[in-house]
């Protein structure tokens, strides 16, 4: 019996992927633990492995694929000695394309032998009348429903009818987020549209129209226009969630780091021989888990109908890559020492670079450092990244003159830390006393040894 091997969900969010390139051919045989292809999900790109042992009898997705819903079919096993007639093959690749595609035509061009019957009925739907019966966007044939596998659960799970469901996936698949966001109204009969005609153009992609007129101001003008990969996408769309639906406020604080200086000088100083470097980073991510202890209700995330707070502190810190950013977590962070963070986050930030993290590595933690201090920046305001409550953005240490506690002039090494903060989890003043204790740390950094 073929195996129909499925498009896997290779991060807890994952909807779909790129198929980015496939490691087999038609034909090869294959064992458990094999690599089949590389799946490009919206932070990296990951292996997959055969879990079954057979022959490759069929590629359904070609490789550079976009936008592959999980858990939809990419290729079929023969298991071993299987032969598998190219009827069946064709019916199972026709199968496949229908589920993809909403269009009735698609899936009658896909089987062999049946050009003459597509051309057929492409005709005979041309002159058939437009009725209220016609399958609506998201169903395919007569009254099929196109939903993913997890849509289908939660839409079960809840009692919520497809039928009344609007897709809002690739040509009008029912995903995760409609079901979610699905209100039942059970008093009120909901219209399907009608199918398109046959000879209508697809839909414009919404906002397609307002692009166009945007972007007519410069045709004139010479340019490049660049895709979004799936990091990209997925960054905006976070980050457009997060200032649309989080109440961001903001706190600021001016820390005196010259202490914090000396001190790592000295450490750097003392352990070169052992090839420790520290860096200021790492002294702020060690303040950042100290302070969380120290301030337990700052150590939560907003969950929608509750918050939930932690014991560990595991912190997040941005790290630039081509292309976008990744968040890896330090889990843990209050029982490491600063050299211990240090190679933890030199590790984690070369990986991040290859886009060689797993998707663990980067899930999780209850705030975020943003540091942009080493590129010159004085100060910005970060946004912050759902689920977490807040986010720290480090300016660059400069020298200021400042006012010492006899009233006398002076000069000192002032660094700037904003602090973006979710109103729903932390109250104001919390959040001040959580950014007064951090600057207590960075600012008599021998208490971070102890």
């Amino acid at each position: 019996m073929p195996i129909k091997l499925l498009m896997p969900a290779l991060s807890p969010t994952m909807e779909a992927g790129t198929l980015a390139k496939w490691l087999v051919e038609e034909g090869d045989s294959v064992s458990a633990g094999d690599l089949l292809a590389e799946i490009e999900t919206d932070k990296a790109v990951m292996e997959f492995e055969a879990v079954d042992e057979g022959t490759i009898a069929r590629i359904l997705v070609p490789e550079g694929t976009e936008n592959v819903a999980v858990n939809s079919a990419i290729a079929i096993l023969a298991e071993d000695d299987e032969q598998i007639s190219d009827a069946v093959l064709d019916d199972i690749t026709a199968l496949r394309r229908s589920e993809s595609d909403p269009d009735p035509q698609t899936s009658l061009r896909a089987g062999p032998g049946t050009d003459e019957r597509a051309r057929g009925d492409a005709s005979a739907a041309r002159d058939r009348p437009r009725t209220d019966t016609q399958p609506a966007a998201g169903e395919i044939g007569a009254g099929r429903i196109i939903a993913s596998p997890l849509a289908r659960k939660l839409a079960k799970a809840r009692g919520i009818d497809l039928a009344s469901v609007t897709g809002t996936g690739h040509h009008g698949r029912i995903i995760k987020r409609d079901i979610e966001g699905f209100t039942q109204q059970p008093d009120k009969v909901v219209a399907k549209p009608a199918a398109p005609d046959a000879r209508a153009r697809p839909a414009e992609p919404l906002g397609l129209a307002a692009r166009e007129d945007m972007l007519a101001a410069y045709r004139d003008r010479p340019h490049n226009e660049f895709g979004l990969d799936g990091m990209k996408k997925t960054v905006a769309a976070r980050l457009t969630e997060a200032k649309q639906t989080i109440p961001h406020f903001y706190l600021r604080r001016k820390v005196l780091i010259d202490r914090l200086l000396e001190l790592r000088s000295d450490i750097n100083s003392g352990l070169e021989h052992r090839g420790i470097r520290v860096s200021v980073n790492d002294f702020i991510i060690k303040a950042c888990a100290d302070s969380l202890q120290d301030m337990p209700e700052c150590n939560a995330i907003w969950a929608g109908d509750r918050i939930v707070r932690f014991d560990a502190s595991d912190v997040a810190v941005a790290v630039a890559v081509e292309g976008g950013l990744f968040t890896p977590v330090i889990r843990d962070c209050e029982t490491m020492r600063l050299s211990a963070i240090s190679e933890t986050m030199k590790d984690l930030a070369e990986r991040a670079r290859d886009r060689k993290l797993a998707p663990e590595e980067y899930a999780g933690g209850s705030c975020t450092i943003s540091n942009l201090g080493m590129f010159g920046v004085d100060s910005f305001d970060a946004v912050i990244n759902p689920p977490h409550s807040f986010i720290l953005a480090i300016g660059a240490g400069r020298r200021s003159p400042v006012i010492t506690s006899d009233d006398s002039f002076a000069t000192a090494t002032v660094m700037e830390v904003t602090m973006s903060v979710d109103h729903r989890t932390i109250d104001g003043a919390v959040g001040a006393r959580f950014l007064e204790v951090f600057t207590g740390y960075l600012e008599n950094p021998a208490t971070l040894l102890v």
